[in-house]
């Protein structure tokens, strides 16, 4: 299977922009990966998943979100990130 494609949210992104990203990879691959770090990011990258949701269920896909840490390494720092995978309800 292809690798996921990972989204990188900040506490600045556009819900709206990111909603568009994460349904059109959504469309086209099935499943995607959104990561923040920080509050703000995760605010923005939660309010993104229910936008997407609204854009995705008029073709009959409902979205489901599973959360889970992971460390990343940000200029050879590590940090704990919380990712979102995205993809169909089964």
């Amino acid at each position: 299977m292809a690798e996921v494609e990972v989204l990188k949210v900040a506490a600045n992104s556009k819900p709206i922009a990111i909603a568009g990203a994460l349904a059109a990879i959504i469309r086209e691959k099935g499943k995607a990966e959104i990561q923040a770090i920080g509050a703000g990011a995760v605010n923005q990258a939660v309010k993104a998943v229910a936008i997407a949701r609204g854009y995705v269920a008029p073709s009959g896909i409902d979205l489901v979100c599973i959360p889970a840490f992971v460390d990343v390494k940000i200029d050879s720092e590590e940090r704990t990130a919380i990712k979102f995978v995205v993809q169909p309800r089964k």
